[in-house]
């Protein structure tokens, strides 16, 4: 599986992005998929992650509420909708596919995802 993810840019604090996570493959539908951040300087991080059906969610506290994750096996997309930014959400957004099975995977450990993407940087101005 080859992800792409796109949709980053610059925005000010408290606007919107949606993120993209494209994927080859026509098994997309098998993989978990989880979205994560670095900023410069720190390690990375869990944002979300979604299951294979789409039903199962997770996410870090500080994006509950503001972050919403989905996913569109028919177009081989999971998207990651960002609102009210803030400046700490400032990172490289990646998106990653697992093969193990929701609720098993241990969505916030980088070492249970499979494939990476390359990422997108998310700029939040003050």
């Amino acid at each position: 599986v080859q992800l792409q993810a796109y949709g980053g840019g610059l925005v000010q604090a408290g606007g919107s992005l949606r993120l993209s996570c494209a994927a080859s493959g026509r098994t997309f539908g098998s993989y978990v998929v989880g979205w994560f951040r670095q900023a410069p300087g720190k390690e990375r991080e869990f944002v979300a992650a979604i299951g294979r059906s789409g039903f199962s969610t997770d996410y870090v506290d500080s994006v509950k509420g503001r972050f919403a994750i989905s996913r569109d096996n028919a177009k081989n997309t999971v998207y990651l909708q960002m609102n009210s930014l803030k400046p700490e959400d400032t990172a490289v957004y990646y998106c990653a596919a697992s093969s193990r099975v929701w609720p098993k995977v241990i969505v916030t450990a980088t070492i249970q995802y499979d494939y990476w993407g390359q990422g997108t940087l998310v700029t939040v101005s003050s």
